[in-house]
């Protein structure tokens, strides 16, 4: 019996590190800071996207938050792109040409989203990003409209 019990402990004790293992694989985006600056990608701010806005007439904007953070609120004209959903078949759905302007947001500096969203816009092909690092988090402390359903 005792050996019995200790090979029940030694299961119980590899499928809880594998747990663990895989759990600190799935770490989601969301939940790292994101990086300064993103090498070929113009950095923006809140009033950078007012700027933007008024100087391109179809700039698209694209949000890479999950359908819950977007319930809360989001960007007037933005499309919801998340980026657990975003390859180039996704993009070349939203981004009509690869030089065509995109600017991608997601919650705010602790949020990667976006990141990995650009980053995989950027293997693409795509080449005129900008990212706004600061986010929907940056956008309403700056009492900015926006939409929400």
């Amino acid at each position: 019996m005792k050996s019995l019990s200790a090979s029940a402990s030694v299961k119980f004790i590899k499928l809880f590190v594998y747990f663990c293992y895989f759990v600190s694989l799935n770490i989601s985006a969301a939940e790292t800071k994101s990086p300064d600056f993103i090498e070929g990608v113009e950095k923006v701010s809140a009033e950078g996207i007012i700027n933007l806005i008024e100087q391109i007439d179809e700039l698209i904007i694209i949000d890479s938050r999950i359908q819950g953070d977007r319930h809360k609120g989001y960007l007037e004209s933005s499309v919801s792109l998340p980026d657990a959903e975003t390859n180039c078949q996704s993009l070349s759905k939203v981004i009509p040409r690869y030089d065509s302007a995109a600017l991608f947001y997601c919650n705010g500096i602790k949020c990667g989203r976006s990141v990995v969203a650009i980053d995989i816009a950027k293997k693409c092909g795509y080449t005129k990003l900008y990212w706004f690092r600061g986010g929907f988090d940056a956008w309403m402390k700056k009492g900015f409209p926006f939409i929400k359903r």
